[in-house]
């Protein structure tokens, strides 16, 4: 016997009681009534006014399938699946399913992530991160990601998607966890199985569209605006009539995620796409709950944006009227990198000069604080001097920077072995918080192109001509992979193997642990207390140092991506020196012939073609697995 009751207030969707029991609430102001339809019928809802419907059902538990029944004057009523879905175990299209968080055995007490400027985070996509392509297959990978030394992975999305191949940003039901990936059990797992080993997990989420396919929001209520729109459709309503209930949809999904799978942040997909004049920004809104839910559980739950706009209002606490969030993606640093090291300048790279960016950056945290972007053809940002950089996350290689690239090439496609040394070091010893692409740390072969399954064969047929529209200009390299072909997918699949097989992988492997033992050990290179580093350019080339003391310590970085020789004074640098690392060295497969060179007040590093070295003024002791320039000192008048 069911029995429905208005009672026991709480979030959006199904969620499981004592006794067997399930509460249902729903937001639908286009329906008149909403039934939940269960395997023995359908139970009618209580309307509790401004669109909102709840009720409590008996005998209904943990697996059950369920869709809401709209109700509509005049019209045939409509099943849909529930927006605030935790589980849909049939895919988009089909019935949700109550989800039972609480059965979880979990064995992570008393975990928390570390602060953000020791943290090095490593995205990965669940899909093609192993060969089963499922959070339990990603699991197999952990122990390689404890042994490469990064703190935390950063999931690409995993919100329900039409079909079982995407990257993610399709999704529909933002609380939902992709079937063919696991599920929320499956996430679950996942979880708990990096917090053993000591991994914080980050979860990728995009609240500033939907996809199209499986996307039923617009039969329960105004979810989506045609006031704005976004480069991927319409925007999600978060300011016009309906949107308080919106807000709470968006800011309960993200709770849902830290109270119910134990994630330790979110990164927030191009919040530039979310349009909110409101007094209070949903972004300000969403941080608040969920640092909140975190204190709850004892932890940090760090919210980091994806931005183009360079606005350090993202990341001010919000008692300098800013939105609070942790920190913001900085695309300048792979950027200034890939001009350095490719001279490509084409599309947003036109902007940039290579590494006299990074100067920018140190100074202003963004290189267009203010200034003039011929791409955009306007002023574009504002500088952030007193940001402290573990609020800007750093990357050479991302899904978004390989991915939409016609081929998905990486960058070890796109410039020499020297060239990728030197860009895994400027990541790794710079003051931002750095972020791995997976399969970067041993050079991964495989492309990352864009992918789908769509079962729409018309959105199949207009993503496909979409894709060629993009790439007009670039058909001299054939035609663009066919995001609906299975193979498109499939080779994109890592070989992590690579990185234990003795060669070149192996190398590019072991200089990564290296670089993130080194950042351990020498943490003056990203300090957030410690003052700015000095920056010293070289005229006419693509070669700069930049120096930090602080505590009687001090560290020098030296960078030349110039295909010759180039050598790079830093001033006001006493010494002894230690030449801690060196990208050239032959160890890493490099040419060697690095030297140091130390005066009285400035210490100079000759740099071979596309090399790093970093030195200290004091031992770094790096550990058996670190294979580096270690042993070259210079006195005050004295060559390394």
């Amino acid at each position: 016997m069911t029995h429905v009751s208005s009672a026991d207030d709480g979030r959006l969707g199904a969620t499981l009681l004592p006794g067997d029991r399930t509460r249902f609430e729903v937001w639908a102001p286009h329906a008149s009534d909403v039934e939940v339809v269960l395997d023995d019928g359908a139970v009618p809802l209580v309307d509790l006014g401004h669109g909102l419907h709840r009720g409590v059902v008996d005998g209904v538990g943990a697996g059950a399938r369920y869709r809401y029944r709209l109700h509509r004057d005049d019209l045939e009523p409509l099943d849909r699946p529930d927006p605030a879905s935790r589980w849909q175990p049939e895919g988009v299209h089909g019935p949700s399913a109550v989800d039972d968080p609480g059965a979880f055995p979990w064995t992570d007490a008393g975990f928390t992530s570390p602060p953000l400027s020791a943290q090095v985070l490593y995205e990965l996509h669940v899909g093609t991160f192993s060969r089963e392509g499922t959070f339990d297959g990603a699991i197999d990978g952990l122990d390689h990601l404890v042994e490469l030394g990064v703190t935390t992975i950063e999931l690409m999305p995993v919100w329900q998607f039409p079909g079982d191949r995407n990257w993610g940003y399709d999704g529909v039901l933002p609380s939902a966890v992709q079937d063919s990936y696991g599920g929320p059990d499956g996430l679950r797992r996942l979880v708990d199985a990096a917090h053993r080993r000591g991994l914080a997990v980050v979860l990728d989420v995009v609240h500033n569209h939907l996809g199209p396919e499986g996307n039923y929001l617009a039969d329960f209520g105004p979810y989506t605006t045609e006031r704005y729109a976004t480069p991927w459709g319409p925007a999600i309503n978060v300011d016009g009539p309906g949107s308080d209930h919106v807000r709470r949809w968006i800011v309960e999904s993200a709770v849902g995620f830290v109270r119910d799978h134990h994630l330790d942040g979110f990164r927030l997909d191009a919040v530039h796409g979310i349009i909110d004049t409101s007094a209070v920004h949903l972004l300000e809104e969403l941080a608040s709950a969920v640092h909140a839910a975190g204190d709850a559980q004892g932890k940090r739950v760090h919210v980091i944006a994806e931005s183009d706009l360079c606005d350090p209002q993202l990341i001010r606490p919000v008692e300098q009227h800013g939105y609070g969030l942790d920190a913001q993606w900085a695309d300048d640093l792979h950027h200034a990198v890939h001009v350095a090291l490719t001279g490509e300048r084409d599309g947003y790279y036109q902007d940039y000069e290579g590494l006299a960016d990074l100067a920018r950056m140190v100074r202003d945290r963004y290189v267009y604080a203010g200034r003039y972007s011929p791409y955009r053809d306007r002023t574009v940002g504002r500088p952030a001097p007193d940001v402290p950089y573990d609020r800007l996350v750093g990357a050479v290689q991302n899904h978004d920077q390989v991915g939409n690239r016609m081929l998905g090439e990486r960058l070890t496609e796109l410039t020499d072995p020297d060239g990728a040394r030197l860009a895994a070091a400027v990541l790794l010893v710079s003051p931002s918080v750095p972020m791995l692409f997976m399969g970067e740390e041993y050079a991964e072969p495989a492309p990352f192109q864009y992918f789908v399954s769509h079962t729409d064969p018309d959105l199949v047929a207009a993503v496909q001509a979409g894709r060629r529209r993009e790439f007009a200009d670039f058909l001299d390299q054939g035609e663009p992979p066919d995001p609906q072909d299975p193979a498109t997918f499939q080779r994109c699949k890592l070989d992590r193997g690579l990185a234990r097989t003795p060669g070149p992988h192996a190398t590019m492997f072991a200089l990564y642990q290296t670089l993130i033992r080194l950042r351990r050990e020498l943490p003056l290179l990203c300090d957030p207390g410690a003052p700015d580093p000095a920056v010293t350019l070289v005229p006419d080339a693509q070669a700069l140092a930049w120096q930090r003391r602080a505590s009687g310590e001090a560290v020098v970085v030296a960078v030349n991506a110039e295909d010759r020789t180039v050598s790079v004074t830093a001033p006001d640098a006493p010494g002894p020196w230690h030449l801690v690392l060196d990208t050239a060295d032959p160890a890493w497969s490099g040419p060697g012939g690095t030297s140091v060179t130390s005066a009285a007040e400035e210490v100079t590093v000759s740099l071979p073609a596309r090399t790093v070295a970093v030195l200290a003024s004091g031992p770094v002791d790096l550990g058996e697995a670190a294979s580096f320039a270690g042993s070259a000192e210079t006195d005050a008048e004295g060559v390394a």
